[in-house]
């Protein structure tokens, strides 16, 4: 009989390096949420992918930086540092450049007996193999890595091979979460990353990311959810960025919202959404705390 593995697998990196997109490429939907903004995905997020006998509970992480330290960036650095000791691996995602000294200090921080796999992205980018050889060697001489993989994740074969690498670090242990499971997140939570996924998106660089999604209320009955979220913004200018001329760019969002909704949770989605401006609310323990961040 065939033994079973499972194990907890940390993506880790900088901002921007395509840790959300990993994720929601091998799970097959969008779990985590993306954007061109930095610490995008604020919360530790766990996909679960099964296999035959093989499951794989990833984490996603915040992107590390330490550019902006308001209690909000705090609490997300070390949300990435906590994650060390309870992983089986961690994938560390970098760009096709050399690491700079951020990047270096926060793969340091890994305990030593928890295997580490350097995931090169992006190197669809990149034309002249030799450089990527190159970055190899470079990455290697740091004797951090067990593996490095150059990789342009969104193409599905290198999908497979690093699902392929990591399954040699994972322990033979049975499943913890069932064979239809993708997260353990709930959907208050889901719904409230779909619609900030869409303020990003549909509000570019007009709003700083210091906006946030908080779910008053969500209702669930035979094939209906009723969902009634507040968008929180810092100042009284962010407003009319958020609701725009006539309400046509928070009806914008609140369309693709119920679409993606409705797609995810497989019902019909009644959705209404408000805009209202909290100060500071980034740097108030308690609004943090509520926010579940």
């Amino acid at each position: 009989m065939t033994k079973k593995k499972c194990g907890k697998i940390a993506i880790i990196g900088q901002p921007n390096v395509g840790k959300s997109t990993l994720l929601n490429f091998i799970l097959g939907q969008k779990l985590s949420i993306t954007s061109r903004k930095a610490q995008t995905t604020r919360n530790q997020i766990l996909g679960i992918h099964t296999e035959k006998d093989i499951q794989f509970i990833f984490v996603d992480t915040p992107g590390y930086q330490q550019k902006f330290l308001n209690q909000m960036n705090k609490r997300m650095n070390k949300s990435v540092t906590s994650v060390f000791h309870d992983v089986d691996v961690v994938i560390f995602m970098s760009e096709p450049k050399i690491l700079n000294e951020i990047e270096i200090d926060l793969v340091k921080m890994i305990p030593n007996d928890i295997p580490v796999i350097n995931l090169i992205n992006k190197i669809d980018r990149i034309t002249n193999k030799n450089k990527i050889l190159e970055l190899i060697d470079i990455n290697s001489e740091l004797k951090i890595f067990k593996k490095i993989i150059p990789a342009s994740i969104k193409l599905k074969d290198n999908q497979k091979i690093i699902l392929q690498e990591i399954t040699e670090f994972l322990p033979e242990q049975d499943f913890v979460f069932d064979v239809d499971d993708i997260t353990d997140k709930n959907e208050r939570f889901l719904a409230a990353e779909i619609i900030r996924e869409k303020i990003f998106r549909f509000t570019g660089d007009e709003l700083p990311y210091s906006i946030a999604v908080e779910i008053e209320n969500f209702e669930h009955k035979d094939n209906l959810r009723r969902i009634f979220a507040t968008i929180l913004v810092d100042k009284d200018s962010q407003k009319p960025v958020v609701i725009g001329k006539d309400g046509e760019k928070l009806k914008r969002i609140s369309t693709d919202s119920r679409r993606d909704m409705e797609k995810l949770f497989q019902s019909k989605i009644w959705l209404e959404i408000w805009v209202k401006v909290q100060k500071n609310w980034f740097d108030d323990a308690r609004a943090l705390k509520s926010l579940g961040i």
